[in-house]
């Protein structure tokens, strides 16, 4: 776990840099300078990208971080084929989407022209964004292989955020129209492809040979099968993730707006996953490596203690999300009402999916990636009914609670199936004790009486939890890795 916990600390520090520029563009420049519609275009330009620059890939991302071990040990980089393959597949892939898209095009007429027309006349910028979105997850795919996940996750999380700050600012000054900003925005993930691919080309170990390989030969129809049950289960995970963007948006009576509210709770919820996107990008190669060599224990190890580093952050963040989330719903002010109830309803769902530790990585590189597919099937047939009906019905309250009846379902199934064939139960008192402190902690806060103004209550109320909560956490040893990364922060304090 040495590597994992370095990497995984580097990641997170960047990660967060990330989120920190995406909190000032989400929170601040967002609402007061785009407003609810232009800020709910964005969001759903973003999913619709990601989610065409997934279905794009037809399997090809799952198979490079499943199968990238055994190029690596019977082939030079010089002689792999691997890049060249999947390459050719991404970009066959995109432009059969392209051409799907061009003649769905009545259809997004017909179902957003009434409740957001204005992603119906920008609707087009959807197909740029996906297209270096793609050319990114493809690369960062090798970046990951090749154990580079510190420089991959900075190129992700940072970039592309900075640029969003510099484009709002350059819009709110009226140095760029409302078209021009949004057309820049769909080339957001541009220079960060571009520098990771002069990067992974620098360091002479990703190259395009176009002779298939005998490692390809023999592994192709393997390769094939894994790759479209795995590309089935994550665009299913994602397309279920992302649909409640697109239904706010075409049912419900604030459309963009809506989508705009629950795309801010969202985001405050999404950085508690940062800790749960570093330790991903680390222990996929290395559960690659435990599944081949056929290392249980070590994969039980590293199921471990990510569910007990996993749930301490989760739990902490999500209580901080509370305590201050009434204070972020007036700093928005009444065009973002209900943000508050979506933050407190999507944070129980995100650590619950937090609390079940990397469940998702150890069944996506295992022999039983089928299990995947059906697990996130299942979950997908849940969710899309449950959002239409619950949306229409709800609104905002109605996404939020279906995001969490699915994800808790989702991720029952998933540890029943481990724990069923594995006997892979990562769960302790310990555990449970946490929950219990976390709780407490947290109740101590938030019965303080207002203080001043919501910016010296955030802060009060903050601070007194993490003073009560972090030497509790430490005094009973809950987590072995947050234990050693607390003594070592102490002794550099020392220092």
């Amino acid at each position: 776990m040495g590597l994992i916990k370095q990497q995984s600390i580097r990641s997170s520090i960047l990660i967060y840099i990330g989120f920190a520029f995406g909190a000032v563009n989400m929170l601040i420049l967002g609402p007061k300078i785009l407003g609810p519609e232009l800020l709910g275009l964005t969001r759903i330009i973003t999913d619709a990208g990601i989610t065409l620059a997934t279905l794009s890939t037809f399997g090809t991302i799952p198979v490079i971080y499943k199968f990238f071990p055994f190029y690596n040990d019977y082939l030079s980089s010089k002689k792999s084929d691997l890049p060249a393959i999947t390459g050719f597949i991404c970009l066959s892939g995109f432009i059969l989407v392209c051409i799907i898209g061009y003649f769905s095009q009545d259809i997004i007429v017909r179902k957003y022209s009434e409740k957001s027309p204005l992603f119906v006349e920008y609707s087009y910028l959807v197909y740029p964004f996906s297209f270096f979105m793609l050319a990114f997850m493809w690369l960062e795919s090798f970046g990951w292989s090749f154990r580079l996940s510190v420089l991959t996750n900075g190129l992700r999380e940072i970039l592309p955020r900075i640029f969003f700050t510099i484009l709002t600012l350059l819009l709110s000054v009226s140095f760029l129209s409302e078209q021009q900003y949004l057309l820049f925005f769909s080339f957001s993930y541009l220079l960060s492809g571009v520098l990771l691919y002069r990067f992974l080309r620098k360091s002479g170990k990703f190259a395009f040979i176009f002779k298939l390989s005998n490692v390809t030969r023999r592994l192709k129809s393997r390769m094939v099968n894994f790759g479209l049950f795995i590309f089935g289960a994550h665009f299913l995970n994602l397309l279920a993730r992302t649909i409640d963007t697109f239904i706010l948006a075409s049912v419900s009576k604030g459309g963009l707006a809506d989508a705009a509210i629950f795309t801010i709770a969202t985001y405050v919820v999404t950085l508690m996953e940062v800790p749960q996107r570093s330790l991903n990008s680390v222990t996929i190669p290395i559960l690659a490596d435990a599944w081949k060599n056929r290392d249980l224990p070590k994969i039980s190890s590293i199921y471990n203690k990510s569910v007990s580093n996993l749930l301490v952050i989760g739990l902490a963040m999500l209580i901080l999300f509370v305590l201050n989330s009434g204070n972020l719903e007036q700093f928005l002010g009444d065009k973002f009402y209900g943000v508050s109830f979506a933050i407190l309803i999507i944070g129980i769902g995100k650590l619950i999916d937090l609390g079940t530790g990397a469940n998702t990585q150890i069944l996506g590189t295992s022999s039983y990636w089928k299990v995947d597919f059906t697990t996130t099937a299942i979950y997908t047939l849940l969710a899309l009914p449950l959002n239409y009906v619950l949306i229409s019905k709800y609104g905002i309250k109605g996404a939020a609670y279906s995001s969490l009846i699915s994800i808790c379902f989702y991720n029952l199934m998933r540890f029943g199936f481990l724990y069923y064939k594995f006997k892979l139960q990562p769960y302790t008192l310990k555990n449970l004790l946490v929950v219990v402190i976390a709780f407490v902690c947290g109740l101590c806060a938030y019965l303080l009486p207002f203080m001043l103004n919501i910016y010296i209550d955030s802060i009060i109320r903050s601070v007194l939890f993490i003073l009560l909560f972090i030497p509790v956490i430490y005094r009973f040893n809950i987590s072995e890795e947050i234990n050693t990364s607390i003594t070592s922060m102490l002794k550099s304090v020392k220092k």
